[in-house]
């Protein structure tokens, strides 16, 4: 359950970091009340995941997961650049996110 939620925790931390691009630095209601919400609940179900997970582990898994989602996304919805070393150094994060799991 504690990996579920971390990685919850991760997607909620891309929620917060594309949310803080619309809120245009918080001078719009509903995108920083949608913002702030995403960074409650993903700082809350990491500190759930560390009771049991080590934390190393976990807040590098989140850490991860929140980067390389927020990267895919600025790539998809703003046209951010997807060069191949940029491609790969996600994959490698990726790689990470994955030996950190198997290594758990």
């Amino acid at each position: 359950m504690a990996w579920t939620l971390l990685i919850i925790a991760g997607l909620m931390e891309v929620g917060w970091a594309i949310g803080l691009k619309y809120t245009h630095g918080f001078t719009r209601l509903w995108p920083s009340v949608g913002t702030v919400t995403a960074i409650v609940v993903s700082m809350g179900l990491l500190g759930v995941a560390m009771r049991t997970l080590p934390v190393g582990t976990a807040y590098a898994i989140w850490v991860g997961v929140g980067a390389v989602g927020t990267a895919a996304l600025g790539i998809l919805l703003f046209g951010e650049a997807a060069s191949p070393a940029r491609l790969v150094s996600l994959g490698l994060i990726v790689a990470g996110i994955i030996g950190l799991k198997l290594a758990s």
